[in-house]
C-alpha cells in the first residue's frame, strides 16, 4: 500500500540513545502484558502484535537513562496506555456507544486514589487491572503534589477519548487552534511528562509546577509529540480505524491545501513548538528558579526534568522510524532506510547514527527560526482590507451608556492617566481627554454587559479602561530600559493593590497603582474569599502576560503561534471580562461545571475570536504606528511566509472556525450536560446565562472596533502624529549564536538580508 504522503524532514536537534536495559525490558513487559490479560484471547493483541510494536524499545529510547527496574515499570505503563486507545477504539469508537464510553471512563479514576489508604474497587477488565497495578507500583515514592498532578493528566488522557468519539460520532473535523488544546489530553504527552519526573527521580518543586515556563515546557513537549506522532500515524488513523483527530487532516480541511503540503506545514509546526520549547529552557527557567529561591537540589530536578523531555522528544522520533505500527516508509523498520524522513544532509544511517543528522537539521531549520528575529518594525502597511467577519448575534446596549461615558472621563482624570507622569518619556503622556473619548470603553461595556445597573456598568467601563492603559503604558514605557527588572517591580507591585483579606494597601505612586486600587475597592470588596482569589488571579495572568510581551519586544521575536494564540488570552484580558461576568452567578454553578471540557472549550473560543477581531481591527494601528510584534496576522505572516492580505485571509478563517465550534459547543454540548450534572433548573438557567453573556460579549466587542476611533487610519494619524515612518533598518535578528558561519551557512543568513532589503 502505498504512502498518502512522504514524509517531511524532520527538526531532531538531540541524538537519542538507547537504554541497555531493553531486552530485560521486553521479557518482563511481555509477561506483565499476559499477566494483565492482554494478549490471547483478549480479542485486542496477539503476542505478535505487542512485538510488532516493541513498546520497550520506545522506553528504551525515550528514557535512555532510567535503571532496569525503572524501564520495566515505564514500559508497563505504556503498555497499558497503547492497550487502552486500542481497547477503547475496539469497543467503543467503532461501535459509537456514547453512554458506555462514558460508564467505562467514569470507573477508571477510582483505581488512582492520591490518598493511598483509600480502597479501589475490584477490576473487571483488562484496563482497570492494570491501572490498579501500576498506580500501586508508581505512586509511593512521589509526594501528594505530584500523585494529583499524575491522576489528573491520567483522567484527561482516558477522559478525553470522548471528544474524539464525538467528533467521529458528527462526523467534524476540529479547528487548528481547539485540536492542538485537545489533543495535548487525549494525546497523553502531559501524562507522559509526569512519568519522566519518576523516571528521572527528578520531581518538579510543587512551587513552580504550575508556572508558565514549566507549562510551556510541558505543552511544546506534548505539541512535540503529537504532531510527530500524527504525521507517523496519518494512514493508520484516516485509513483503517476512521479516525478525524490527526493534525494532517485538519491543516487540510482548514487550509483547503493537499494532503502532502499539509504534512509540511504541520512539520513546520512541529518545528516551531520544538524551538518554543528551547526558548523557553533557555531564557526562562533559570529566572524562574531565582524568583522562587530554588536550592541545588530543586535546580538539579528542573533541569534534569527538562533534559528528560529532550531525551524523550528525540527517542520518540526514533522509534516512530522503526515501530510497524506506523507508517514510515522504512523496509523491515530499519530507520536508516526512510525516505525523506531524517534532518541530515545524507550521511551514515542505521543504529546509532542518529547524531550524524544533528548539523543538517540545525541547518535546514535555520530560516524558519529567523524569520521570527527578523521583522523590521513600523513597517507601512497601510489600511489591509479585514476578513469577513460573522457575527450571528445582535448587540445590544445598555440604556446607561451615555453617563458611563462622562463618568469613565472624570474617573481617568481622577486617577491620572490623562496627565504626564514624573520621568514618563513621551511628551504630553500616555493619553489625554481627546483620545479617551475616542476610545470609547463605554461602548464596549454597554455592549458586552447590557444588562448591567449603572454602577455595573461605570466598573466594566473602568476595568477595560485600566487594562487598556496597563497595555499601552508597558511597551513604551518599560519597552525603552536596558532590562526587565523595573518592569518587574511594578507588576510584583500590583499584588499590594490587590488584597485578599483586611491588610492595608499602601499609597499608590503611578496611575496604574491608583486606579488598581480603586477597581479592586469596588469590585472585590462584595466577594466570597474564593471568588476574590480567583478574580485576583485573573489580574495578576494579565499583568504577567504584559511581561512576557515586553521581553519578546526586546528580543524583537515574533511569537510561536500556538503560544501567541495561549497567551493572546491573557494579554486581552478575557479571563478577567469573564470574571466579571460570573459575579453575578453566586454559588449557582459549581466549580466541577465550570471546570468542565464543554465549559471551557466554550470560553476558550470566545475569547480567540475576541482576540482575532481585536488583532485585525488593530493590524494598521500596532504594525505600523506602534512598532508592535504581538498581532495574529504578523504572527501568521512570519509563519507561514506570506503576505499581510494572507495572513488576513487565514486569521478570519480561524476566527470563522471559533465562531462556529462556540455555537457547535452552545448547541449540542451543554444540553448533554445539563443531563450529565443532573443540574436543577436554577443551575441550568445560569449556564445559559453564562453562554448568552459570552455571545453579548463577542457582539459588543464587535461594535465597539466597529463604533469607536482608536483603529482608523485618520485617527491614527492624529494620535501619533511623529509616527508612520520610513521603514527602520532591521535590528539584530536575534542572539549572536544563532548565526552558524563557516562553509555552507550563508543561507541561514538570508532572512536578515531579505528584511534589511
Amino acid at each position: 500500500m502505498s504512502q498518502p504522503f512522504e514524509l517531511p524532514r524532520f527538526y531532531v536537534p538531540y541524538p537519542a540513545r538507547l537504554n541497555p536495559h531493553l531486552d530485560r525490558a521486553r521479557v518482563h513487559t511481555k509477561a506483565w502484558a499476559r499477566e494483565m490479560d492482554m494478549l490471547e484471547g483478549s480479542g485486542i493483541w496477539e503476542e505478535s502484535d505487542l512485538d510488532a510494536h516493541d513498546y520497550a524499545l520506545l522506553c528504551a529510547y525515550t528514557h535512555p537513562d532510567a535503571s532496569g527496574p525503572e524501564l520495566d515499570l515505564v514500559t508497563d505503563w505504556y503498555v497499558w496506555v497503547f492497550f487502552f486507545d486500542d481497547h477503547f477504539l475496539d469497543i467503543y469508537k467503532r461501535s459509537q456507544d456514547m453512554a458506555g464510553a462514558k460508564a467505562y471512563l467514569d470507573r477508571l479514576p477510582a483505581f488512582m486514589p492520591v490518598d493511598l489508604g483509600q480502597p479501589v474497587p475490584e477490576p473487571t477488565n483488562q484496563v482497570e487491572a492494570g491501572l490498579a497495578d501500576l498506580w500501586a507500583r508508581t505512586v509511593p515514592t512521589m509526594s501528594v503534589s505530584w500523585r494529583r498532578r499524575f491522576a489528573e493528566s491520567t483522567k484527561a488522557l482516558l477522559d478525553e477519548s470522548l471528544w474524539e468519539l464525538d467528533n467521529i460520532s458528527a462526523g467534524r473535523v476540529s479547528n487548528p487552534i481547539e485540536y492542538i488544546e485537545m489533543r495535548r489530553k487525549v494525546g497523553g504527552a502531559p501524562w507522559s511528562a509526569n512519568l519522566i519526573e519518576h523516571a528521572a527521580a527528578a520531581e518538579v518543586p510543587a512551587v513552580i509546577a504550575a508556572s508558565r515556563p514549566m507549562r510551556v515546557l510541558r505543552d511544546t513537549f506534548a505539541d512535540g509529540v503529537h504532531l510527530r506522532n500524527d504525521l507517523f500515524s496519518y494512514q493508520r488513523e484516516t485509513e483503517q480505524e476512521g479516525e478525524l483527530a490527526n493534525a494532517v487532516l485538519v491543516l487540510e480541511k482548514f487550509l483547503g491545501i493537499g494532503t502532502q503540503e499539509a504534512a509540511e506545514r504541520v512539520n513546520q509546526l512541529l518545528t516551531s513548538r520544538l524551538q518554543q520549547f528551547e526558548h523557553t529552557a533557555f531564557t526562562e527557567v533559570e529566572p524562574l528558579a531565582d524568583r522562587h529561591g530554588l536550592g541545588p537540589k530543586e535546580r538539579r530536578d528542573v533541569f534534569a526534568y527538562v533534559k528528560g523531555l529532550q531525551d524523550w522528544q528525540s527517542g520518540g522520533h526514533e522509534w516512530h522510524m522503526r515501530s510497524s505500527r506506523y507508517m514510515n516508509g522504512a523496509k523491515d523498520g530499519a530507520a536508516g532506510e526512510v525516505t525523506g524522513a531524517g534532518g541530515g544532509l545524507g550521511g551514515p544511517t542505521g543504529l546509532g547514527t542518529s547524531a550524524a543528522g544533528v548539523i543538517g537539521s540545525l541547518a535546514a531549520t535555520m530560516p524558519q527560526r529567523l524569520r521570527g528575529f527578523s521583522h523590521v518594525p513600523h513597517q507601512q502597511v497601510g489600511a489591509v482590507p479585514l476578513p469577513d467577519i460573522p457575527m450571528p448575534f445582535t448587540t445590544r446596549l445598555s440604556p446607561h451608556l451615555d453617563t458611563a461615558r462622562t463618568h469613565n472621563l472624570a474617573w481617568g482624570k481622577r486617577m491620572g492617566m490623562l496627565d504626564p507622569e514624573p520621568g514618563f518619556p513621551v511628551p504630553g503622556g500616555l493619553w489625554n481627554p481627546d483620545k479617551l473619548v475616542a476610545f470609547d470603553f463605554a461602548l464596549c461595556a454597554a455592549g458586552i454587559h447590557p444588562d448591567a445597573d449603572q454602577d455595573g456598568l461605570d466598573l466594566t467601563t473602568d476595568w477595560l479602561t485600566w487594562g487598556t492603559y496597563g497595555d499601552d503604558y508597558y511597551p513604551l514605557v518599560f519597552g525603552r530600559a536596558p532590562d526587565m527588572a523595573m518592569a518587574r517591580h511594578a507588576t510584583d507591585r500590583f499584588g499590594l493593590f490587590m488584597p485578599l483579606g483586611a491588610e492595608p494597601a499602601p499609597p499608590p505612586l503611578t496611575a496604574l497603582e491608583r486606579g488598581l486600587a480603586d477597581l479592586w475597592q469596588r469590585t472585590a470588596g462584595p466577594m466570597a474569599p474564593d471568588a476574590r482569589r480567583t478574580f485576583r488571579t485573573a489580574v495578576e495572568e494579565m499583568t504577567e502576560s504584559w511581561l512576557w510581551e515586553l521581553a519578546n519586544q526586546k528580543q524583537n521575536r515574533i511569537p510561536d503561534p500556538v503560544d501567541y494564540i495561549e497567551m493572546r488570552r491573557k494579554t486581552f484580558g478575557s479571563d478577567l471580562t469573564m470574571s466579571l461576568s460570573r459575579i453575578g452567578h453566586g454559588g449557582t454553578l459549581s466549580p466541577e461545571v465550570y471546570r468542565s471540557r464543554p465549559v471551557r472549550a466554550m470560553e476558550s473560543a470566545a475569547a480567540d475570536f475576541a482576540c482575532l477581531l481585536n488583532d485585525v481591527f488593530s493590524y494598521q494601528k500596532e504594525i505600523q504606528f506602534e512598532g508592535e510584534i504581538h498581532n495574529a496576522v504578523l504572527v501568521v505572516q512570519k509563519f507561514l511566509d506570506c503576505g499581510p492580505e494572507e495572513g488576513m485571509r487565514v486569521v478570519g478563517g480561524l476566527m470563522a472556525a471559533r465562531m462556529a465550534e462556540f455555537q457547535y459547543i452552545t448547541e449540542t454540548q451543554l444540553p448533554a450536560l445539563f443531563e450529565e450534572f443532573q443540574l436543577d433548573g436554577a443551575a441550568r438557567r445560569a449556564l445559559e446565562d453564562h453562554a448568552q453573556e459570552l455571545r453579548d460579549w463577542m457582539a459588543g466587542i464587535l461594535t465597539w472596533h466597529s463604533g469607536c476611533h482608536r483603529y482608523e487610519e485618520a485617527a491614527l494619524l492624529r494620535h501619533f502624529p511623529s509616527a508612520a515612518p520610513p521603514a527602520a533598518p532591521a535590528p539584530a535578528p536575534g542572539p549572536s549564536w544563532a548565526f552558524p558561519d563557516g562553509l555552507g551557512t550563508a543561507a541561514a543568513r538570508l532572512p536578515a538580508l531579505l528584511g534589511r532589503r
